[in-house]
Parts: structure tokens; C-alpha cells; sequence
């Protein structure tokens, strides 16, 4: 509606300066007409440029001028036409068949020279510039779209790659604790299992030795826990064994002599068994640091209902003897911990508070909510981890795998490489044609009026000298005041007029005035003498 209420602005201003007709055949019907192209031209831009083209042949029948106001919406759908369709071909039939129709009503209305020089200029000017600016904006379009849509391809194979590299790592590392520590508790176990059935203990003897066994037994289970989450099971989630809840945990540490309190705030939800487990891992691992690096000190243990989730707080105080309470270097209890807490799509952090130590971790009420995030936070890295060990050279590894895997398969992408290489090849070439043909086509009509300009320029004869013309003269006396050449495009109603019998006669333009129409002055010879002089009045071009 706008491209239109523009358009007709146009065309209501013309029918202003040169009405066509009533106003009805003048304006209103080919204003609708021009409603109708610019509707249809998003389906059929093709043909809305044959229309419009109807409605500027038809200014070629005034009598007046040859231009009217439907150029602008000829330019305008014929840049519609580059934007909407990709065809060249059936561009270029479009334009040519327009422009031949033109061409014919010229002829068929025996128009004059200035007609014929706008039918063959201004026209073909108006189609093909605007639908090269139009072939450029949609090439340029789509190298955008095509740009876009390979980072996008390319942001899916990294992730896919990172998530491969992850996996592949877990894996090894999974296979190396079951082919070496596990292999070493198991024949620990087995061990402790034959000295229980030696003669020579006693029964004392025998119970340490039994709960030996049974803590090496729970250890391999832990492990066997270790390796279900590190590999996961066929669904995408690691398997988990059932442990005791906190409660029991705490109430076994403190039965052990620890000073540890624990806390409940909020209803805390039933969690997945994942989530659960991380919680009672989050614990066990906070508490065993705070019994082995800071011990006498006293431990708070707090379960809060946070939003979509549960906070887990442990937090020791300063030892009384001063240790350090800060894991020693080397210890892979919390990088480990950490890691365990990502896969469920939780948060965890730890650092000295207060004097002593607190470890929190936040995890969510359903398994995965946060992973993807979590995954990406750890991957990222902020700084040194509190506890650094082998778990930091494993992540390091899966980082270098992820980049020179993601470089790979970005130079891999044969595909989509090749068709946005041809995506811009197309674009520079509609680039250049946007740009180079516009100036060849500027160069050849600058060139033609520049010629049209000299042509009528040079055939001007002065009234006062053609008034000092005498009939009976020789050409030779008034030869000097006479212009270089006689006007070569005279009408035919000039042409037509009688002249002397056996005369030849030339004509002259009165003034220089380029763009309206002036007197005409015809000398006739008969053979170098004046025989006549003639001054045809101003009229149209064409009739």
C-alpha cells in the first residue's frame, strides 16, 4: 500500500503538469492498474513490469512530452523483479519484449527523434538499472543468509565434537581405575578375606581384619559407582547405586568422635537418584578433607531449599592446632567431586571461609536442567581449582582434542564450503554488473545526449541573420553567418511543405534551446542562389 500511495503521488503530480484526458481515462484507471501490478508483482514481478511498462508506452501518444509519471514504478518494479526472482534469462525476454513493444509504437505513431531517443534510452535505462541494483541486494542477501547458516552448522559440529571428546575421555579414564585400582582393592580384599582363616590370630585380630574387608569391598563398589557414571549407561545417564542418606553419614562420622551438626532448612524434595547420590558424595568428600586436613575443627553441614534446586553447605572451622585448612596440593577429592556435580547440571565451589574451610554445591531437582551450562562453565575455566590433579590434565586433553577435532571438521564441511564459495562468486559478479554495466550504460547515454546536444547547438541560425538574408543572394556572400550544419531533424510536416520547383532547401533551428521546441528557418537554393526563405513556426516533434 505505500509502494503504491508513493507510485500514484508520482503519477498525480504529472497528470497535474500534462492532464492526458479526462480524469477518469487520465488518472484514475491507470493509477488502479498500477494498485493491480503492485499487488501482484511479490507473485508474478515478471508481469507487473509488463504493466507498468503499458502505462509509460502509453505517454508516448501525448503530443507533448514522451515521459510521464509511471517511470519511477517502472524503475521500481523492475527492482522488485531482481529482488524476487533469480532467472535471468526470463529478465532479460521480459525486458526485450517491452522494450520492442515500445519500439513499435513508435513506429507505428511515426514519432520524432526526441521520442525515439527516450523510447531507447530513458526506458531501458529505467528496467535494467534497477533490476542489477536488485540482483545485488538479493545475492548480497543471501551470502549473509549462507554465512550465518554455516556458523550455525559449524557451532553444531564443535559442540558435537566436544561432547565426543568428553565422552571419549571419561571412558579412558574409566578403564584405566577399573583395570588398575580396581584390580588392586580386589586383591586387597581377597587378601584380608584368606588372613581372616589364619590359625594364628586372634579374635581380635579377626575383626580388624573383617572390617578391613568390608571397608575394601564398599571402596570397590564406590569404584564400580565411579566407572557407571564416568561411562553412563545405554539411556545417556550413568548408573547409580543406592548409599545410605546423609543422616546415617553424619550420624556415623559424629559417632566416630567428629564434632559435625546437621541442618535442614526448607522442605527438601525427594531427588533423582543422580542428584541424590551428588549430594551424599558432596558431603562424605567435605567431610573426610575436614578429618584429615583440619582435624578437631568443627563441621556444619546444611541442606537448603533453594529455587529449583538443593544447596549443600559443609563448613568447617579453623583446627585449634592451626593446621592448614586447606587441601594440600596433590589431593583429586574435590576436581573429582566438581566433576560429578556437573554431570547432573550442578555447581560447586570451595575455598577457605572464615578461617577454615566451606564447600557448596547447588544442585538441581531434575537431572540435566543445568548441563549443558554447567558443562560449558567447566569447560571455560576461572581460575586454579582448590584441589588441582589428574582430573585438570584430563580436561586439558579433552580441550585439545575439541580444538583440533572442531578445526578438522570445520575444513571438512566440503559442502557447505563450495556452496558458499559460490554464494560469493555470484555476489561479486552481480556486484560488478550492479556497478560496472550502470556506468557503461551512463557512458553510452552521456555519450548520446552529449551528441544530441552538439547536433542541435550547431545548426542554430541568429534571427538577425537570417533577417539580413536577401532571395537572389549567391550562397557564397552569406555563407560566413550560416551554421556549420542544417538541421537534421526536421518533421515531416516541415519536409512536406512546398517549396520552388528544382530547389533544394535546409533548415536551421532559431535559438539554442535544447529542451523546447523553436521556430524553424528554411533557405531553398536553386543551385548556389537564394530562391526562397521560410520560417516555420514552432510546433510538435511529432504528429
Amino acid at each position: 500500500m505505500a509502494l503504491w500511495a508513493v507510485l500514484s503521488a508520482a503519477a498525480v503530480l504529472d497528470h497535474r503538469d500534462h492532464p492526458r484526458g479526462p480524469v477518469v481515462l487520465g488518472l484514475v484507471l491507470p493509477v488502479l492498474v498500477l494498485a493491480g501490478a503492485v499487488a501482484g508483482g511479490r507473485r508474478w514481478p515478471g508481469t507487473a513490469v509488463v504493466v507498468v511498462n503499458g502505462l509509460c508506452a502509453w505517454g508516448l501518444t501525448s503530443s507533448v512530452t514522451p515521459g510521464n509519471g509511471y517511470l519511477p514504478a517502472l524503475a521500481a518494479s523492475a527492482y522488485l523483479l531482481g529482488v524476487r526472482s533469480e532467472r535471468t534469462g526470463r529478465a532479460l525476454l521480459v525486458f526485450g519484449g517491452a522494450l520492442a513493444a515500445d519500439l513499435l509504437l513508435c513506429a507505428v505513431l511515426r514519432a520524432g527523434a526526441v521520442w525515439w531517443f527516450y523510447t531507447l534510452t530513458m526506458l531501458p535505462a529505467a528496467m535494467v538499472l534497477p533490476w542489477l541494483a536488485g540482483r545485488y541486494w538479493r545475492a548480497r542477501q543471501a551470502l549473509v543468509r549462507g554465512g550465518w547458516d554455516r556458523a550455525r552448522v559449524l557451532e553444531q559440529q564443535q559442540r558435537l565434537i566436544a561432547d565426543r571428546a568428553k565422552f571419549q575421555e571419561r571412558t579412558r579414564i574409566a578403564a584405566d581405575m577399573h583395570d588398575s585400582l580396581g584390580h588392586v582393592l580386589s586383591l586387597v580384599a581377597l587378601r584380608a578375606g584368606a588372613l581372616e582363616l589364619s590359625p594364628t590370630l586372634s579374635g581380635q585380630d579377626r575383626a580388624d581384619l573383617a572390617e578391613l574387608r568390608a571397608a575394601v569391598s564398599d571402596a570397590v563398589e564406590e569404584l564400580r559407582e565411579t566407572i557407571g557414571v564416568l561411562r553412563g549407561d545405554a539411556d545417556g545417564e550413568p548408573a547409580v547405586a543406592p548409599g545410605e542418606p546423609v543422616d546415617d553419614l553424619v550420624a556415623r562420622v559424629r559417632a566416630s568422635g567428629v564434632a559435625v551438626d546437621l541442618h535442614r532448612t526448607g522442605a527438601v524434595p525427594a531427588l533423582p537418584p543422580m542428584a541424590d547420590r551428588a549430594v551424599y558424595r558432596v558431603v562424605q568428600e567435605a567431610l573426610t578433607n575436614a578429618v584429615k586436613h583440619a582435624p578437631g575443627s568443627e563441621v556444619r553441614v546444611a541442606l537448603v531449599r533453594v529455587r529449583g534446586g538443593t544447596e549443600v553447605r559443609v563448613t568447617n572451622s579453623a583446627p585449634p592446632a592451626g593446621s592448614p585448612a586447606h587441601p594440600v596440593p596433590g589431593n583429586r577429592g574435590l576436581a573429582g567431586l566438581r566433576e560429578r556435580v556437573s554431570l547432573v547440571g550442578g555447581t560447586l565451589r570451595a575455598g577457605p571461609s572464615g578461617g577454615g574451610f566451606e564447600v557448596v554445591a547447588v544442585l538441581p531437582d531434575r537431572v540435566g536442567a543445568g548441563r549443558s551450562r554447567a558443562a560449558g562453565e567447566a569447560g571455560a575455566g576461572t581460575g586454579p581449582e582448590p584441589e588441582p590433579g589428574g582430573v585438570t590434565g584430563a580436561t586439558d586433553g579433552a580441550r585439545a582434542t575439541v580444538g583440533v577435532a572442531a578445526t578438522g571438521g570445520a575444513e571438512q564441511g566440503s559442502e557447505s564450503v563450495r556452496r558458499l564459495a559460490l554464494v560469493r562468486r555470484r555476489a561479486r559478479l552481480r556486484f560488478l554488473s550492479a556497478f560496472a554495466v550502470p556506468a557503461g550504460v551512463g557512458l553510452v547515454l552521456l555519450g548520446s545526449a552529449a551528441h544530441l546536444a552538439h547536433q542541435l547547438a550547431s545548426c542554430v541560425l541568429r534571427p538577425a541573420d537570417y533577417a539580413a538574408l536577401r532571395t537572389g543572394q549567391d550562397r557564397a556572400r552569406f555563407a560566413h553567418v550560416l551554421p556549420r550544419q542544417p538541421y537534421p531533424y526536421p518533421s515531416e510536416a516541415m519536409t512536406a511543405r512546398p517549396a520552388p520547383s528544382g530547389a533544394a532547401c535546409d533548415f536551421y533551428r532559431s535559438n539554442g534551446n535544447l529542451l523546447g521546441e523553436v521556430d524553424v528557418y528554411r533557405l531553398c537554393y536553386s543551385g548556389t542562389r537564394l530562391v526562397a526563405k521560410d520560417v516555420l513556426p514552432a510546433e510538435p516533434e511529432r504528429h
